[in-house]
This record gives C-alpha cells, structure tokens and sequence, in this order.
C-alpha cells in the first residue's frame, strides 16, 4: 500500500524523495490505526503546512499575501460511524478525543478537542441534518506552534472528511454558497475564528481573531510556485514560478507560538487594532467599507482622512498604537505584490530588501518579534541567505530563509549552529528544506 501512497504523490508532481516521506506517514496510520479507527478507511486525505513569504497580519484586514504550501503536514484516514460522535486521534502523541457536534463545546475544551469540536459543530449548525459521525486518524510532520500553520492543516484536514462523510458538496447549500475552493477557504478560516460566512451563520470559533490566508495556502496553492492572494473575499492574484534553483531552508527558532493558546492575547491584539482601525473608519467616513483594505482603496486621502481621526480614538488603542498598526498595514500590504514581481525576475537583491524591511516593520510597528526570532533572521542573512524573515503568527515560531538549491544543506547546518552559539538555552530547533508543494489533496488509488 506505501507504493500507491508515494504513486499519487508522484503524479501531483512531488519529487520521489517527498513522495515516499508522505507515503511514510500513511504507513504510520496503517499500522497504527487501528487504536483510532474500528474497521478500514473510506477517505484517505493529505494537509500540507504553508510559509507565508509575504503579508505578516494582513488577510483579516482584507490585504495581501505571497504564500506556499509546504511538502510537510498532515496525514489523515478516516470512516464514518452511525452515532452521530466524531472520534479523532493522533497516532504520534497517543491522544483521542471524542465530540458530539450537536452540543455546544463546554468551556474546557482546549488543544485538538478544542479544534475538532470548532469544526463538527459549525457544519453541524450550517448544513442542518447532516450526517457526521466519523472516526479520524492523524499523524502529522509539521512542527507544532511553529508557524507552519499546524492548526490550520488540522482544520482542513478534518473540514474535509467531515464533509465527504456527509457529502456536503452535494447540497443545495453548499453549491450556492462554496461553489469555489476560493470560498471553501474562506469559509473555513471563518469556522476557525468563529465569525458569519455568507449566507452561513458563525458559530464558537478557537479563540483567534485571524483570517483566511492559510486555509487559502493549504487547500489552492500551486506546486512550485508562490502564490499571491487578496483577501476579503478571497481573490487569486496570480502564481509566480520559483526560480528551479532556489529552495527554502525552514528553520524553528525553538518557541513555540500557539496562536489558540500560549500567544492567543498577543495575536489577537493586533487584530483588534485593525477592527478598532475599521470600525473609526465606518464611522467618521459617511459610507462604510467591507474591510480596512477597501477602507485605504475607497479615498485617495484616507491615510491623512485616519491621521486626523486618530488623535480622538479611545478605548484599549492609543492614537499612537493605532498609527503603528496603520503604518505596519500599508507597509506589508505593499510588499506582497512586490515581492511577486521579484520572485517573477528571480530578483534576489529585490527579495532580500523587501524581506528585511518586513523583519524590521513587524519588530517596530506590529511588534510581534522576540530575541529569539529576531537573531534567527539576522543570522541567515549573515549566512549567506539572499533573503530571510519570520513568519506567521509571530511572538515566536519560525523563519523562511532563501537559499541557492545546491547549497541549502550545508547553508541550513552552518545556520543553525550559528544560531544555537547565539542562544544556547534553546530546545530543539527542527529544520528541512523545502521548495513550494501541491495544496490539500484526497488520495485516491486506480
């Protein structure tokens, strides 16, 4: 069975070697199972991670990002069970957890539980009478709380069983409502951060404030390629090769992010600056906008229409807070498209520019960096990436560096060790090289 595992990977485009690392996972799920499953599987599903390249805290105020899957994630098996439950566990760390979709999540809920439960209750509230019990395993390579998006990986992962258990696609609803997998990825980044989806109403989210960028990376990006999205709605902007000689090095800087737990507050914060930024818009502009984004793209003066209304905002942001969250904004949401264009024109000294102003925004104006984070970049660049940062949630996590193909293993050994002589007290700092992976795919075997 491991050969068809690495067959289909193979024939979505993934290198041998990547091919055979994912069919490795699904034979950790056929010989451990069975501790999950009480019977074969029906579905056979596989949720890469992604690297945000560009766009720090951008989609939930409608901007712009540059984003890739990544050829690490989640393996996930499953079948359906008669009683209404939806069992998941984790074959790696021994965890199972069962939820009953057509209860509210009591308030303990937390971690997998937490997630699994945000996902079986929102479709069980949006497609009424649906069928969902399901019995699910996982066994993921991503690195948790690291920036990858484990938690969004999982999000799809399940969303999907869940829905060919009950063959959603076939519903009236969901054919007018998510006839896109553009509108699936929103969606579904609304089920996260608990918010209305047209036409489906929200429900209890995780506990985020963020929006739909990852769920769009993991289920509709490109195999080789960066993509460029806009967001609220989801817009595809366009897909950028990456030149064939450069390779990511991903490295973690050894604290953990967890955005629905350790640095939920943290994260959050910068999104309520934005709500805070649209809502002063909405109401000192005499007609509303559908997103900061469309607040900006609405007046050739609203930056100096907002400076004005600034010095009078109130509540839980100062005028100050605010003109940074602002600047940070129209900053990033700049480079995204930029950045782009340089991936285009294979444009390293381009890329590396771009790449530090970003580094350097989300340490002075989002405030989202640690020592640990902000020497993780700084060292690559210093050896020898042509361009690093950061990424994802932030307050820790992970860093992309940019690296000529050739060199990516010696660059990636010669990084780390510079980084552990930096920070000695670190943990663990897990590290692969990566080129852009194919989006969320069902295994199927001829």
């Amino acid at each position: 069975m491991t050969n068809a595992f690495a067959d289909h990977f193979e024939r979505i485009g993934m290198p041998a070697d990547e091919a055979w690392s994912r069919a490795a996972l699904f034979g950790e799920l056929e010989e451990r199972g069975g501790t999950v499953l009480n019977g074969p599987p029906a579905w056979y599903r596989f949720s890469p991670g992604r690297v945000e390249i560009f766009g720090k805290h951008t989609d939930y105020a409608g901007g712009h990002s540059l984003v890739a899957a990544v050829p690490r994630g989640i393996a996930l098996v499953a079948r359906a069970r008669t009683d209404g439950i939806v069992r998941v566990g984790d074959i790696r760390d021994g965890q199972i957890v069962e939820v009953d979709p057509a209860t509210a999540a009591p308030p303990e809920y937390r971690g997998l539980r937490r997630y699994v439960h945000v996902v079986a209750r929102r479709l069980w509230l949006n497609f009424p009478g649906c069928e969902l019990g399901a019995e699910i395993a996982i066994a993921s390579d991503l690195p948790r709380a690291s920036g990858l998006s484990s938690s969004s990986a999982l999000v799809v992962g399940v969303a999907a069983a869940l829905i060919a258990r009950a063959r959603l696609a076939e519903r009236d609803e969901w054919q007018r409502h998510l006839p896109t997998i553009q509108h699936l990825a929103w969606y579904l980044g609304c089920v996260e951060n608990g918010l209305d989806y047209d036409g489906l109403p929200g429900a209890a989210g995780v506990g985020t404030h963020g929006g739909s960028e990852d769920h769009t990376a993991i289920l509709a990006c490109r195999l080789g390629h960066a993509s460029l999205y806009r967001f609220m709605p989801v817009c595809a902007l366009g897909d950028v090769p990456m030149p064939p000689d450069w390779s990511f090095v991903i490295a973690s800087s050894g604290v953990q992010a967890d955005k629905a737990g350790s640095v939920m507050a943290r994260y959050n914060r910068a999104a309520d600056a934005v709500r805070a930024l649209h809502a002063l818009w909405n109401q000192h502009a005499g007609t509303s906008a559908h997103s900061l984004s469309a607040a900006l793209a609405s007046a050739p003066d609203a930056g100096r229409q907002f400076d004005r209304w600034l010095d009078a905002a109130t509540g839980e942001f100062t005028p100050d807070d605010l003109r940074r969250r602002l600047r940070h904004f129209v900053n990033e949401d700049g480079r995204a498209p930029l950045a782009a264009q340089a991936f285009a024109a294979a444009d390293r000294a381009a890329l590396g520019e771009l790449a530090d102003a970003s580094q350097r925004d989300a340490d002075t104006l989002l405030g989202n960096q640690i020592p640990e984070t902000i020497a993780l970049a700084q060292l690559a660049r210093d050896t020898g990436a042509f361009a690093a940062s950061n990424f994802g949630a932030g307050f820790g996590g992970s860093v992309w560096a940019l690296v000529p193909t050739h060199d990516a293993r010696a660059f990636a050994d010669e990084w780390i060790r510079a980084y552990r002589r930096r920070v000695p007290a670190v943990g663990p700092v897990p590290w692969f090289v990566a080129r852009p992976g194919p989006p969320a795919s069902e295994i199927t075997f001829p």
